[in-house]
């Protein structure tokens, strides 16, 4: 449970933690970046996860640093393997919270202790509510980028990019079922059947895809990481993903009228 360092130049490191959720709980990966500039470290956690990650986490994350030296934890979206842990990072550390303004109002009803005082100050206080057309934030002496990505598949989505590192943190654009998390995208033909079904159900609509894609195409990237499951490292291998989803029919695409077909459900449901 030590995370896997995915990028690291001596100040500038990126760790991906994949095996903190055990049993029945869904796999889910959690990235932390750590800067340091003249002996001081600023830290990031991007997709903190579910209440099952706190405690794992903050005990993997003291091989690396101190937690008092975490800056930011962010969500990408309202997810609860995502979020779920927010109250407990703001309980028990000093980081700001980030998320999409559409999810601020949201976060008190994950966890009870929301209705103390202490923490409803904690939270107002603490709280960066990203707006829609995205924000920077700073880390140390360099930044990351929030980069608006609505509809894929929450509508107030957010991407995090490492200009440092040039990974591109993508939530669930890329996400992947099946396969070791550590091991990045080797074959992507044979990978295509572990995403094309949770892309086609979670992902709103091919539109949005092509305009990701294109957006994704104009930055410098070397690497896609994922919420759930294998990387994309390399230009080649990110092309790949980006014509592939590009051109995915999916969400609202696969949808006809059957799909809301109330009479028909009606009438072939019997009573009793």
């Amino acid at each position: 449970m030590s995370g896997k360092t995915i990028f690291d130049n001596g100040k500038h490191k990126c760790i991906v933690f994949s095996d903190l959720v055990k049993g029945e709980g869904i796999q889910s990966n959690q990235f932390v970046i750590l800067n340091t500039d003249n002996g001081e470290t600023n830290g990031a956690v991007i997709d903190p996860g579910g209440d099952l990650t706190y405690t794992p986490l903050t005990l993997a994350l003291l091989k690396h640093t101190d937690i008092r030296h975490i800056r930011y934890v962010i969500g990408s979206h309202q997810d609860p393997d995502i979020i779920a842990s927010l109250p407990r990072w703001l309980l028990h550390t000093q980081a700001s919270v980030v998320i999409s303004k559409l999810w601020e109002r949201f976060l008190p009803h994950l966890n009870s202790a929301f209705t103390t005082d202490r923490l409803q100050q904690g939270y107002l206080n603490r709280l960066i509510a990203l707006p829609d057309q995205g924000a920077i934030l700073p880390l140390g002496e360099t930044h990351l980028y929030a980069l608006p990505a609505h509809f894929l598949h929450s509508e107030g989505n957010f991407q995090f990019y490492d200009p440092i590192s040039k990974i591109l943190f993508s939530g669930d654009m890329g996400a992947s079922l099946v396969g070791d998390p550590y091991t990045p995208v080797e074959n992507f033909d044979a990978h295509i059947a572990t995403m094309q079904g949770f892309h086609q159900r979670y992902m709103v609509s091919n539109k949005v895809t092509k305009f990701w894609a294109q957006a994704v195409r104009e930055l410098d990237v070397d690497m896609i990481v994922p919420q759930h499951g294998k990387a994309f490292v390399g230009k080649e291998m990110i092309n790949r993903f980006l014509n592939w989803i590009g051109n995915l029919p999916c969400g609202v695409d696969l949808f006809t009228q059957d799909n809301y077909n109330y009479a028909g459900l009606i009438n072939s449901v019997k009573v009793g």
